[in-house]
């Protein structure tokens, strides 16, 4: 990713500064926002001292305004999204792809894969590859990321877990990351050993969240059950890698939903893939996001993971696309975020932790109209990550921007790059705080 040379070079000093003209997405526009021909009007957005002092329309009452505060520009309509959002990640596999070889098609086969190349992990590696990562998505523009991290012995921290924690510390105020503990369901299968992981990993990062893997090879209802029950006496939120298959048999987001009302489990949960409702009967898939409609779950799909490993067979074109079902979950006002899930590993042999090239790939495999006007939500929506917090661009939020000199709405998002991306108002680097 690269930053825009010819840059106002004022814009990384200014404490007040104002970007007039700036066109923004509808969805983060109020809906008395003006708009001509079925067009937002284009945004004037003040920023000092770092922080959003407001934002309206370029033509509202401010117009006339004589600005003397600070510097002024004129992006003449240039399209602007707020600070990217990568909702799901995997730090500690990152970028292994190249010495691992040939592996089998498929999740099986890439986990196998993995667990391999695991046993040679170095906190000096784990550090390199995720260091990389991180790089890359502050390029792009992302100002908020989670990190899933595989946890295999119940007695025993990752060794990942506590370079991810290192890194994160590092990375602050840069790029806020937190982090996901991935375990077996077969870790809560008994009760008090399911308290018992769920507290100690709140000793551990009372801000981290519980995770899980949730598939019919090991499905157990009452492990779900334990794992939810757990998370909230220990005031955990829950991410879950959930039903991230094609048997129509997957019960992990329904039951999920049941536990969650019966519960009334406070915490945020992320529920992550949930692929299995593609290959359900439309009445039984629909039913469950109905039943999901009316909890706090938010949906996180992570489309060019989905594609390359479900129906993945040797010599077999697949057939089905594995995503969720995302138009009909948003219909029903689930919040839906997309990811780039693993990048450059057994799992998925491309990526580069830049949420616009997710957002494309969505477009492409689920059919997304409108994709900045409407689905740019699902990589910009931080507030879906983290419950209670403001909506992006708010007033008294940080002035974190992605501007994209090149790029046009119809077709985006095509010719995003020599994004331009400002922190605080500022251009930023990959090592500015």
């Amino acid at each position: 990713m690269s930053f825009a040379p010819a840059w106002p070079p004022d814009l990384a000093t200014a404490r007040a500064v104002r970007l007039r003209r700036v066109r923004l997405p509808r969805w983060l526009l109020g809906p008395g926002w003006p708009s001509r021909n079925g067009t937002p009007a284009f945004a004037d957005l003040v920023v000092v001292n770092g922080h959003v002092a407001s934002l309206q329309p370029s033509d509202g009452p401010g117009r006339h305004v004589v600005w003397t505060t600070g510097d002024d520009h004129d992006l003449d309509g240039m399209l602007a999204l707020p600070g990217l959002v990568e909702a799901h990640a995997h730090l500690d596999k990152t970028l292994t792809l190249d010495r691992l070889g040939e592996t089998e098609p498929g999740l099986l086969g890439a986990i196998a894969a993995m667990m391999h190349d695991r046993a040679g992990w170095t906190p000096e590696d784990v550090r390199a590859r995720a260091g990389t990562a991180l790089t890359w998505a502050w390029e792009a523009g992302v100002t908020r990321l989670r990190t899933h991290c595989d946890w295999w012995e119940p007695d025993t921290v990752p060794l990942a877990w506590h370079v991810l924690g290192e890194l994160a510390d590092e990375w602050r105020p840069r790029l806020r990351m937190d982090r996901a503990a991935l375990m077996p369901l077969t870790f809560f299968a008994e009760r008090g050993e399911a308290h018992r992981l769920a507290q100690g990993l709140a000793r551990l990062d009372p801000t981290a969240k519980l995770g899980a893997f949730i598939h019919t090879s090991r499905w157990d209802p009452l492990a779900m059950r334990h794992l939810v029950q757990a998370a909230a006496d220990a005031g955990l939120g829950l991410d879950l890698h959930i039903d991230e298959e094609l048997d129509p048999a997957a019960a992990g987001l329904a039951t999920l939903a049941g536990l969650l009302r019966e519960t009334a489990f406070a915490g945020p949960v992320m529920c992550g893939h949930a692929c299995a409702l593609s290959a359900q009967h439309a009445d039984v898939a629909l039913a469950t996001l109905d039943a999901v409609a009316r909890t706090a779950i938010t949906l996180v799909t992570l489309p060019a993971t989905n594609l390359l490993l479900q129906d993945a067979r040797t010599g077999h074109t697949p057939r089905q696309r594995g995503l969720t079902l995302v138009k009909e979950a948003r219909e029903r006002g689930i919040p839906v975020l997309i990811g780039s899930d693993n990048v450059q590993d057994p799992f998925c042999a491309v990526g580069d932790y830049d949420p616009l090239q997710a957002l494309g790939t969505g477009v492409l495999a689920a059919q997304l109209p409108a994709a900045f006007d409407v689905w740019s939500e699902a990589i910009c929506r931080h507030d879906w990550l983290d419950p209670g917090a403001p909506m992006p661009l708010a007033v008294g939020a940080p002035a974190d921007l992605v501007l994209f000199p090149h790029a046009r709405p119809h077709g985006f998002p095509a010719r995003t790059h020599g994004r331009v991306v400002l922190r605080g108002g500022r251009l930023a680097s990959p090592h500015s705080s």
